[in-house]
């Protein structure tokens, strides 16, 4: 199982991920963020972000969505995605 760090200790199975998104692109768009807006009064959101948050990652896990913030850019979280943290790394430390 492979998993992915998006920052402040938050890590997420990379086999949830629906989505990686740029906020400062997305949120452009009046869509986004109603859903976004949706997403935080539902008790979706969990920030993982530190700083401002820079990507936002639309996981779903069991039927229920849960959308991350991360400081990471998301061309970052892209290349992690390439090189994930193995499950078997993460019980070694």
């Amino acid at each position: 199982m492979m998993f992915l760090h998006l920052g402040k200790g938050t890590m997420i199975r990379e086999s949830e991920i629906l989505g990686i998104f740029d906020l400062d692109i997305t949120s452009q768009s009046h869509l986004t963020r109603k859903y976004l807006a949706m997403a935080q009064g539902a008790g979706q959101v969990v920030n993982a972000a530190e700083d401002l948050p820079k990507s936002f990652i639309v996981c779903e896990s069991g039927g229920k969505t849960t959308l991350y913030l991360s400081q990471m850019a998301s061309s970052t979280l892209l290349k992690r995605t390439r090189n994930p943290i193995n499950e078997e790394e993460t019980s070694e430390k």
